[in-house]
């Protein structure tokens, strides 16, 4: 299976066993992801897993014009659609019952997965944002939206990381554009993404060691 495929698979299913611990106090607990709760931000990463499968269902656009790390511009995080992300969250967020929402990520996920499994490796897929992809490309970026926010979902339950070796792969290889991790930084691949996407403080020296790899910084919000 593809490395992507197994990436999304892991993550999803971890993360699908954490929702099945929590219990209702949990999902009204603030996140850093200001200003969703927990329960608004797992409605945001549902919401997220399952889009692939409409994409998948729509006409597919005549090549990519976009890859992973071109996903994560800064036009995707401008004030305007920054407020629609916020408000679609908690739109969703209304459907979120406590009872359902293992079996409810375990759902999107699945069909997801199916989606991908079924579709040519080909295949071009136009995102929400007007991007054309790679399928392999966005479902790249739907292992960083759950493995991230994941380590937002652990911080705000108070839980370890649980972001899984192959989702940890895949996010480091696109935080870093496959380059090795300069060695004087002595990170481990959760320490890299947690620096790289603003969930743990970047000092100066390590700023610097990190522009002077020629990383390409890409934008995420929180």
């Amino acid at each position: 299976m593809d490395p992507v495929r197994v990436a999304f698979s892991a993550e999803c299913a971890q993360l699908t066993e954490i929702l099945a611990e929590l219990v209702d106090a949990d999902l009204d607990r603030p996140t850093d992801c200001a200003p969703w709760t927990v329960r608004e931000l797992i409605a945001h990463v549902r919401t997220g897993v399952g889009r692939l499968t409409d994409m998948l269902a729509a006409p597919a656009p005549a090549r990519a014009e976009v890859d992973a790390a071109g996903y994560f511009g800064r036009a995707k995080f401008t004030p305007s659609v920054d407020a629609d992300r916020i408000a679609g969250g908690r739109r969703d967020a209304s459907r979120v019952d406590r009872a359902t929402l293992a079996t409810a990520m375990d759902r999107a996920w699945r069909a997801t997965d199916a989606a991908v499994a079924a579709a040519p490796p080909d295949r071009v897929v136009r995102t929400r944002h007007g991007d054309a992809m790679g399928v392999t490309e966005f479902l790249r970026t739907r292992v960083v939206e759950v493995g991230v926010h994941g380590l937002d979902l652990a911080a705000a339950l108070g839980r370890p990381p649980w972001l899984t070796p192959p989702a940890a792969e895949v996010i480091a290889d696109l935080l870093t554009g496959g380059r090795p991790t300069p060695a004087g930084l002595r990170w481990d691949q959760l320490t890299l993404i947690r620096k790289t996407t603003g969930r743990a403080a970047l000092t100066v020296p390590e700023r610097a060691a990190i522009d002077a790899a020629g990383f390409r910084w890409l934008a995420f919000g929180r």
